[in-house]
């Protein structure tokens, strides 16, 4: 018997979650712009390479977020017949992306770290400070803003560690701007930088690994195969599993597609079978999409079942001529 059914949920809190996501970007977008203009003037002023390398990541955290929000924006519209997911995996690729730039940053700071490293040169503290602090208390509302969203969705959760790789570059350089008014240490300042890049590498990393098994269309970390094989076999007339894939569409959007053997049985008990299925699904692993291919006891691999309980190939053979 074979039986296909393509089921699919809507999402009634879509819509609030992408509010509540937006605001957080519109935010966190107002906020970096402000600051790294604030810490390019400062930064000039006092020599400091913690703060121009945090004025330059903060550059590419508008951009990034700028590119969060169109991909946000994106994920709403309907799909259509040449995507039938529609836009959804708009924000994975903006992940992607938000990972990768934060990789190629750090590169870029630890490398003018070195350099200055090689040649210390003397830094205004006081200046240093001062812009500091304010990063620190722009970052920390804009960091608390996102927080929520961020855990519900991964490209919310790449602009959100942009902001927290601010978050700590602001208590880094406020510690070495105390750091050095007291001592006159002047070599803080890039130890400071490679300190607050392998911060923002360890997010970043994590961040295009995930982006990166998504596209890959791999297993979700959140949902165990086996746990979910194993349910399906449970149910009543359900006898084995065999093909099951399961992917992530989207930020917590699972599908899954399956093939069951079952027990040979009416069309209107196979109906049942998909009900229950579909319902254990969504119920106890957060599966809205599924496609359930049902295949009776008696006919061997390769066949189903008709209405009249016969086997017939699912591929026949072309005629001999």
């Amino acid at each position: 018997m074979k039986d296909a059914d393509h089921h699919h949920h809507d999402h009634p809190g879509h819509n609030h979650g992408f509010q509540k996501s937006r605001k957080a970007l519109l935010i966190a977008i107002a906020v970096t712009g402000a600051i790294m203009v604030v810490e390019i003037i400062g930064g000039v002023l006092a020599n400091s390479l913690a703060l121009l390398s945090d004025a330059g990541h903060m550059l590419t955290d508008a951009s990034s977020l700028i590119l969060s929000l169109i991909a946000l924006k994106l994920t709403t519209r309907p799909s259509s017949p040449t995507r039938t997911y529609g836009f959804y995996r708009m924000e994975i690729l903006a992940a992607l992306i938000n990972g990768s730039t934060l990789v190629l940053i750090s590169a870029w700071i630890s490398y003018e770290a070195y350099q200055r490293l090689k040649a210390v040169e003397a830094v205004d503290s006081l200046t240093m400070l001062g812009v500091a602090a304010v990063g620190l208390v722009a970052n920390g509302i804009a960091a608390w803003a996102m927080l929520s969203s961020s855990r519900e969705n991964l490209n919310i959760r790449g602009a959100y560690l942009h902001i927290l790789g601010d978050l700590l570059s602001s208590v880094g350089v406020l510690i070495g701007g105390m750091v050095i008014y007291f001592t006159g240490w002047y070599w803080i300042d890039p130890v400071l930088s490679v300190g607050i890049c392998i911060v923002i590498l360890r997010g970043a990393v994590l961040l295009v690994k995930e982006s990166v098994n998504i596209l890959l269309e791999a297993v979700p970390e959140e949902v165990d195969l086996h746990e979910v094989q194993r349910s399906l076999r449970t149910l009543p007339g359900v006898k084995d599993t065999h093909h099951v894939h399961l992917w992530t569409i989207s930020s917590g959007i699972y599908a899954l597609s399956a093939h069951l053997l079952i027990d040979n049985l009416m069309m209107s008990e196979t109906a049942k079978i998909i009900e229950e299925v579909n319902r254990l699904l969504l119920n106890k692993f957060g599966i809205s999409h599924t496609t359930i291919q049902l295949e009776c006891e008696n006919c061997t691999e390769g066949f189903y079942c008709t209405m009249d309980r016969e086997c017939v190939a699912m591929h026949p053979a072309p005629p001999h001529e």
